[in-house]
């Protein structure tokens, strides 16, 4: 089973991989970067495999560079908010 099945299995996978990024002394800049480049690599990749990736792509497909950006940059809050909780 991939990670990308299950929405709350991606969150946690991304939730791992920023507290590692976090610890290794990635500055917020370089995370965001990060996850922009990701989020692009998925949409142009990676076939949504439930609702929510769905609904992330379509908006992602229709957002110019800098939205792009902030829907990578609302991942991140969202997985920081997950695992402070």
């Amino acid at each position: 089973m991939s990670v990308l099945d299950n929405f709350g299995q991606w969150k946690n996978f991304l939730s791992d991989r920023l507290q590692h990024a976090e610890h290794e002394g990635m500055n917020h800049d370089a995370i965001s970067n990060l996850a922009t480049e990701i989020g692009g690599y998925l949409a142009n990749h990676v076939e949504p495999k439930n609702d929510e990736e769905k609904i992330l792509a379509e908006l992602w497909k229709v957002a110019d560079d800098n939205e792009k950006h902030a829907i990578a940059n609302m991942m991140v809050k969202l997985v920081q908010n997950d695992s402070s909780h």
